[in-house]
């Protein structure tokens, strides 16, 4: 089940990428006799492992030379950035003044709520004391009756004929 080992090598190409090479058949190959025999696998090792960590770094994170400060593209960077900074700003502005804006208009939505609780609670304690008064009128006004009725008050004893 195993495949018998062929001896490995190990070079660095031209471009500095490390690559481990196997014995393959010499005979098909028209390259010397000291490179013939080997098959070049790329390797996802760099050649320097001095760099260590074995990530790699995003085009971003890689250390640029530095530009000349009186280079035509450092002063367009430059410019850019210092738009873009302008930019965040006023944006951050923005969201501050509209937030502050938003703060206001809730509080005074609150406070015209709380005003209508208020106006609402003394418009409920009136009419909760009218309705205790009228109850109370009622029960005075109301006599049992010895009659067939029952005990249960008529206090408008009025002809019922539609009306």
């Amino acid at each position: 089940m195993s495949r018998p080992s062929q001896p490995k090598l190990t070079a660095t190409d031209h471009n500095g990428v490390s690559v481990i090479q196997s014995q393959a058949h010499a005979a098909s190959s028209s390259l010397p006799a000291a490179v013939a025999g080997l098959q070049q696998v790329p390797q996802l090792v760099p050649a320097n492992p001095s760099t260590g960590g074995g990530k790699a770094l995003a085009p971003s994170k890689m250390k640029k030379p530095p530009a000349d400060k009186d280079s035509e593209e450092y002063r367009q960077r430059r410019e850019r950035n210092n738009l873009a900074v302008k930019k965040s700003r006023m944006r951050s502005k923005q969201k501050a003044m509209d937030t502050q804006q938003r703060v206001n208009e809730l509080k005074e939505e609150n406070e015209r709520l709380e005003a209508k609780i208020k106006l609402l609670s003394k418009e409920l304690s009136v009419l909760k004391d009218l309705f205790l008064e009228h109850a109370h009128n009622l029960a005075d006004n109301v006599q049992p009756s010895a009659g067939a009725e029952g005990s249960s008050p008529a206090p408008n004893s009025t002809s019922t004929n539609g009306q």
